[in-house]
């Protein structure tokens, strides 16, 4: 079998979606499956340095392991809305002449246009695909931007939608969202899974050492993109509200600078400011200091179809503080891997003041959730899966599976 995965973009600013498929796709080439990436070379707003339309090995993260990836040239205006659906004349030359060597096209993202292409040539050339929307169909998303994203809905993706084999949902909470709208397509519910990191023993006192911290000064952390989809206006609120509470906010993101501006206004007027680190986007070995190092992760966020940057909080022993637009809150909530709190200040502050009262029992959570993601998040078990669900679409007569 041969599968070809096709993403706007794998550049790590651009979040979970991006480090997923890079990983999803690893551990299908480790059971067998011949699967190879098509994507773009975008970086933000920027560019990724790598070879195009060739075939590399492209790093994966945190791992000298590598998959099977091939870039092609975005097209880069200066208009930021133009430049985000990441045109490309040469990968829709490509995908023209090459999609009919795979059996099966699983794309990740919809609204942007290396999907959309990906999905109308497997559909005019006859080869079966399967759709990631990554939370784009979900109540939250689909009103920023309303007019624009219904119109390219009803009149490009919405046949997309409904010629797909199977849409990939990743969490119950994206499933009943999805109900809302008039999809024809089944779908499952196939979560994504974790590569874990290796153990820093003294990430704790290297991370405070790096932030110019007291060796026990309470750390609790932001990392994700910086996007008002997050919360942010929520949570630092919440946060100015503790100034009786001893602790260090590590702000580890990036955005737009109109946005990244904005966040620093609300630290000053919030008076957090001097009690906050701004470490701008991290990876590597920062990336792991400050998951394994730090005492608190807080994600309260509007919408997460998933949620990959909690389930990295959790898998480095962090108790975590979500709202109820993270998909894994539910999780969270019943197997009591952290906090979840009402996207509202005063529920935020709270719940934080219930943490930073009784760190110990936070602390229990962190190591309960460490376990838990090793246990039900492994991808090598993902990926088995994953396989069987090809097999219903290329085989269909071999294995059945439940759709929803």
């Amino acid at each position: 079998m041969k599968v070809l995965h096709v993403i706007p973009s794998v550049s790590p600013v651009r979040g979970g979606p991006s480090q997923a498929v890079l990983e999803m796709v690893h551990a299908l080439n480790q059971q067998g499956i011949t699967t190879e990436i098509v994507t773009t070379n975008d970086h933000g707003s920027d560019l990724l340095n790598v070879p195009l339309e060739q075939q590399i090995c492209h790093p994966l993260p945190f791992s000298n392991q590598t998959v099977p990836t091939c870039f092609f040239s975005r097209f880069s205006p200066r208009i930021a809305s133009i430049r985000e659906f990441s045109f490309s004349a040469q990968m829709t030359k490509w995908l023209w002449e090459n999609i009919a060597q795979y059996d099966l096209v699983h794309v990740h993202a919809i609204f942007s246009y290396p999907s959309t292409i990906a999905m109308a040539i497997a559909r005019l050339q006859g080869i079966p695909y399967i759709i990631r929307p990554i939370g784009q169909l979900c109540e939250w998303s689909l009103k920023q931007g309303k007019q624009k994203k219904q119109l390219y809905l009803n009149l490009i993706e919405k046949a997309n939608l409904d010629h797909s084999r199977f849409l990939h949902l990743t969490s119950e909470q994206e499933h009943l969202e999805l109900l809302k709208l008039n999809v024809k397509a089944s779908s499952f519910i196939l979560p994504l899974g974790f590569s874990f990191s290796n153990r820093i023993p003294d990430a704790r006192q290297r991370i405070r050492l790096h932030l110019n911290l007291s060796p026990d000064e309470p750390i609790i952390l932001f990392l994700s993109r910086l996007h008002p989809k997050k919360g942010l206006d929520y949570l630092i609120p919440a946060l100015g509200q503790l100034a009786h509470h001893r602790f260090t906010f590590v702000l580890a993101g990036s955005g737009e600078p109109s946005y990244e501006a904005y966040v620093k206004s609300l630290l000053i007027s919030n008076g957090i400011y001097n009690r906050t680190r701004l470490t701008g986007f991290v990876e590597g070995e920062i990336k792991n200091l400050l998951l394994q190092g730090s005492d608190l992760f807080v994600l309260t966020s509007h919408s997460e179809n998933f949620g990959i940057a909690v389930l990295e909080a959790m898998a480095s022993g962090l108790p975590v503080l979500a709202t109820p637009g993270v998909a894994l809150a539910a999780e969270i909530e019943r197997y009591q891997l952290g906090y979840i709190s009402q996207l509202a200040i005063s529920d935020i502050t709270s719940t934080l003041e219930t943490y930073l009262t009784d760190q110990k029992r936070g602390n229990l959570m962190g190591q309960h959730a460490f376990q838990f993601v090793r246990e039900h998040y492994n991808w090598s078990k993902i990926a088995t899966r994953l396989i069987q669900i090809y097999q219903t679409i290329v085989e269909p007569k071999s294995i059945s599976i439940v759709s929803h």
